[in-house]
C-alpha cells in the first residue's frame, strides 16, 4: 500500500492511528527516552590524552579540528614505528579515527578488542557480579574473541553501553566502489552478527551483499562496509519513532563518508530505522556518493526524493509481507518519519523486492531484493527490476560499462 492517492478519508484515519500509536508509546514509554545518550567517555579519554601527547616534539592534530585529509597526510609523514606505537598507546583514539589509514585502524581496533576481551575475562569469573552480570561479560567476550580473528577488518570499535562498531568486507584501499551497509534499531555489539537468521543482522547483510555484488561484477573491485556505528534505537518505543537517534547517527556517518580512502563511488544501503539515518544524513553527503537504496523504511525525514541530495540517485523496495507498511507516513510533532519512500508522490525509483520473506529477509540469498541491491552497488542499473513491472526506475540512468559485470 502506497500514499499515491489515498481519499481526505483514509489520511484522516491514518493521522488518528499515528496520534493513537504516539499515545501509547509515550504512556508505555514515558517522555524521558527522548533524552539523548551521553557520548562514549570511554572513547572521549582516548582522544583527550591522544591531544595532549605529541611525536618527535610536535603536538598530535586534534580529530574534532583536523579534516580527514590533513589526518591523513599527518600519519602519512609518520614511520612505521611511530604509527605502530600510536595505536597501541591510543587504539580507541586512532581505531575510530576517519583519516588514519585503514589497515592501521584494523590494527588500532585488534588491540582495543583485545583489551576489552581481557577485560570481559575478568569480569565472567568476578563473584561481585551477578549471575546475569558474568553471563553478560561472557557473551561480550566471545564477541570480542570472534571479531579479532586474523580475517575480519574492524573498521571501528566502541565498547561502552551497547557498543558501536563497523567492519569491512573487501578491499576498501583498492576499490572501485564501495556499499555501506546502515542497519536499524536493536544493533549494537551484540547483535552485529548472529547465527539465528544470519542476514537479518549487519555483518550477514553486507557479506551477502559483498557476494552478490562480485557475482554481479568479477572484474569490479568492491567492498562493503557494516556500519554500525550509531547507537540505534533499543525496539520499537519512542526513540525509533523519533530522529533523535538518527540525527547523531548522520553525524557520524557523513564523518564516516568524508574520511574514506580513494576516490570510489560509493552507495548506501539503508534498512528500516537506518534509512532514517540515511535521511537525515543525505543533505550532507559528500559528492562521491552515488546511490541511497533504502528497504523497509518508515520514512526518511524528506517530503520527496527531490529534498534528499542533488547528485545521488534515491532507490526503494518494500515487500509485500513486510509490516511496515502498516506504519503511518507522516510526521506529527516530531513523531513519525514522513512520507513513503516507495509511493509515487515520493520520487523515489522503486525495485522489486519480490521474494524478500518480511521485514528482515532484503538481503536473503537468491532473492530478487538483493539481486537488485547489488546490481546498484556495482551501478550496473540497466539490470535492476522495477517493483511496477515497467522500466520507471531505469529511466535515465546509465548502465555501468560492461567490463566490469558478468
Amino acid at each position: 500500500m502506497t500514499s499515491f492517492g489515498i481519499s481526505p478519508q483514509l489520511s484522516v484515519w491514518r493521522t488518528l492511528l499515528a496520534l493513537a500509536v504516539v499515545f501509547v508509546m509515550l504512556a508505555t514509554t514515558g517522555w524521558t527516552a527522548l533524552h539523548t545518550h551521553r557520548e562514549s567517555t570511554a572513547l572521549r579519554s582516548s582522544l583527550s590524552a591522544w591531544v595532549r601527547d605529541s611525536v618527535h616534539g610536535k603536538p598530535l592534530p586534534d580529530p574534532a579540528k583536523t579534516a580527514p585529509a590533513r589526518l591523513a597526510r599527518f600519519f602519512g609523514s609518520l614511520t612505521p614505528y611511530d604509527r605502530h606505537d600510536l595505536a597501541t598507546r591510543y587504539p580507541l583514539a586512532v581505531g575510530n579515527m576517519n583519516g588514519a589509514p585503514v589497515g592501521l585502524r584494523y590494527e588500532a581496533n585488534r588491540v582495543a578488542l583485545e583489551r576489552e576481551r581481557d577485560v570481559e575475562a575478568r569480569r565472567v569469573h568476578d563473584n561481585r557480579l551477578s549471575t546475569a552480570g558474568q553471563q553478560d561479560a561472557a557473551r561480550r567476550m566471545h564477541r570480542y574473541e570472534a571479531l579479532m580473528r586474523p580475517e575480519r577488518h574492524i573498521l571501528a570499535f566502541d565498547p561502552e553501553g551497547s557498543g558501536r562498531i563497523a567492519e569491512v568486507f573487501g578491499d576498501l584501499r583498492r576499490a572501485q566502489r564501495i556499499s555501506v551497509v546502515v542497519p536499524g534499531v536493536d544493533t549494537d555489539l551484540l547483535t552485529f552478527e548472529k547465527s539465528y537468521r544470519p542476514y537479518s543482522a549487519p555483518v550477514g547483510m553486507a557479506k551477502s551483499l559483498y557476494s552478490a555484488e562480485r557475482q554481479a561484477a568479477p572484474t569490479t573491485r568492491t567492498a562493503v562496509i557494516a556500519w554500525a556505528d550509531y547507537t540505534a534505537p533499543a525496539g520499537l518505543g519512542v526513540d525509533a519513532a523519533t530522529a533523535m537517534r538518527a540525527v547523531d547517527g548522520a553525524v557520524r556517518l557523513n564523518a564516516l563518508l568524508r574520511g574514506l580512502p580513494g576516490r570510489a563511488e560509493v552507495s548506501m544501503f539503508c534498512h528500516s530505522y537506518g534509512s532514517v539515518v540515511c535521511g537525515v544524513a543525505a543533505p550532507r553527503m559528500p559528492r562521491r556518493v552515488s546511490d541511497i537504496a533504502v528497504a523497509a523504511s518508515p520514512g526518511m525525514r524528506a517530503a520527496s526524493a527531490a529534498h534528499l541530495n542533488r547528485t545521488a540517485r534515491v532507490w526503494a523496495m518494500r515487500d509485500a509481507t513486510d509490516w511496515v507498511q502498516d506504519v503511518p507516513y507522516l510526521e506529527v510533532g516530531g513523531l513519525g518519519h514522513g512520507a513513503d519512500p516507495v509511493s509515487r508522490a515520493f520520487g523515489a525509483r522503486v525495485l522489486s523486492s519480490r521474494d524478500a520473506q518480511g521485514h528482515a529477509g532484503y538481503f536473503q540469498p537468491g532473492t530478487d531484493s538483493l539481486r537488485n541491491l547489488a546490481e546498484v552497488g556495482v551501478g550496473a542499473y540497466g539490470s535492476v527490476t522495477c517493483a511496477r513491472g515497467d522500466e520507471a526506475c531505469r529511466a535515465g540512468v546509465p548502465d555501468a560499462p560492461a567490463a566490469g559485470r558478468a
